[in-house]
């Protein structure tokens, strides 16, 4: 049975937000924000201090996307608070890894003592610190942040051998929580 859903949500304190043509814009102090939210059958409307999301005939899938739009514009209010920090760490027993950052790739030498050069994407708006083993992201962004994380896991991702002996590359050592999660 299809029916009206609609969903209403707070928009913090010295925020403000505007939506047009399928694009959320928020503002907080000299941070600004911008989210493409142009779903089909969905409908995003900014009202003085918060912001509905409502599907006018909706079912199961409809639900799902609403709840997906809604956690997308708490990590934008939550980017305008503070930045999603991922923290990375190399490990490598067999070769020495070594990690440089070329425009907007980091190319990973001597993985595995591999003559090639492993590349990883760095996406737009993330900034990037090395620190020995260590490597650091943070974004405004989740997005951006959470996807240059795997794309550096993901370049160094072992196939065809035992990972219990082969236990090389770079791996995500923590990740960004929420304040309510333990």
């Amino acid at each position: 049975m299809k029916s009206q859903m609609k969903t209403e949500m707070k928009i913090p304190q010295g925020t403000t937000c505007e939506y047009s043509e399928g694009i959320l814009k928020c503002k907080k102090r000299d941070i600004e924000l911008t989210r493409k939210l142009s779903i089909p059958g969905i409908d995003v409307k900014v009202d003085g201090e918060k912001i509905s999301i409502e599907c006018r005939k909706g079912n199961k899938k409809h639900h799902n996307m609403i709840s997906t739009t809604k956690a997308h514009i708490k990590n934008l209010f939550h980017g305008l608070e503070k930045k999603f920090t991922y923290k990375l760490e190399i490990c490598h027993i067999h070769f020495p890894i070594s990690i440089k950052i070329e425009k907007e790739k980091f190319l990973i030498s001597n993985f595995l003592g591999e003559k090639k050069i492993r590349t990883a994407e760095i996406l737009p708006n993330v900034e990037v610190e090395i620190k020995g083993q260590n490597i650091t992201l943070s974004s405004l962004y989740k997005e951006a942040a959470g996807q240059t994380a795997a794309n550096l896991e993901k370049a160094t991702k072992i196939k065809k051998r035992d990972r219990r002996i082969y236990q090389d590359g770079i791996f995500i050592v923590e990740k960004p929580r929420r304040e309510n999660e333990a």
